[in-house]
């Protein structure tokens, strides 16, 4: 636990360098937990594709042909914002 600086006997720059200090630790604590989380769903989605989506090769009809090519879809638009192509291509 980290003790808070006391307003009034403490100098403004000191005070903003504190504030500053804290603002970054939380903002980092936050992107870990959001990459924890995208790291979960990547290693549940590769699980998934491991089990060819849950379908026997006799099975397969275009309606599971169509729900890969819109999962497919989805994972474009998250690709091409990452990598900064297609639409999002600079």
């Amino acid at each position: 636990m980290t003790t808070r600086l006391n307003p009034i006997t403490t100098p403004r720059h000191q005070l903003r360098a504190e504030k500053a200090r804290r603002n970054k630790e939380a903002a980092l604590n936050a992107f870990i937990g959001k990459k924890a989380e995208i790291d979960e769903m990547l290693a549940r989605l590769q699980a998934l594709s491991d089990d060819h989506f849950n379908t026997h090769p006799d099975e397969i009809d275009w309606a599971d042909v169509g729900t890969l090519d819109h999962y497919a879809g989805l994972l474009k638009r998250i690709t091409d914002s990452a990598f900064g192509e297609g639409e999002h291509a600079r």
